[in-house]
């Protein structure tokens, strides 16, 4: 993949999920001011375990949207290396298609259909 276009695609993927990042964030904000009001703890609170599954969720996906920014940032130091679409485990080139997927592979699609 010609590097310029991988820097496109990295940049347009880590602008998305850092969008994403910073709505969950903000329903996180939502959520805990939300629970604020009220002194009820979440065990005795017919609500409770509804803004405790929330909160997780929203915390959990906050989780996934950071590691996705992560691994997009390293995507964008291997595209300045030279070495941004060669298999991590065979060095093997990663085709394509699956780069314009998953911007951030680290590995072919025989590599990681071994795991």
């Amino acid at each position: 993949m010609d590097p310029a276009e991988a820097r496109r695609l990295i940049a347009d993927a880590r602008s998305a999920a850092q969008s994403r990042l910073e709505s969950l964030r903000a329903q996180f904000d939502v959520i805990v001011a939300g629970s604020e009001w009220t002194t009820d703890d979440d065990e005795h609170d017919p609500e409770g375990s509804t803004i405790a599954f929330e909160r997780a969720k929203v915390i959990g996906l906050a989780r996934d949207a950071e590691d996705e920014v992560r691994e997009l940032d390293a995507a964008q130091e291997r595209v300045a290396s030279g070495s941004y679409g060669v298999c991590e485990r065979c060095g093997s080139a990663i085709a394509d298609p699956r780069l314009e997927a998953l911007p951030a592979a680290r590995r072919c699609i025989d590599c990681v259909r071994l795991r």
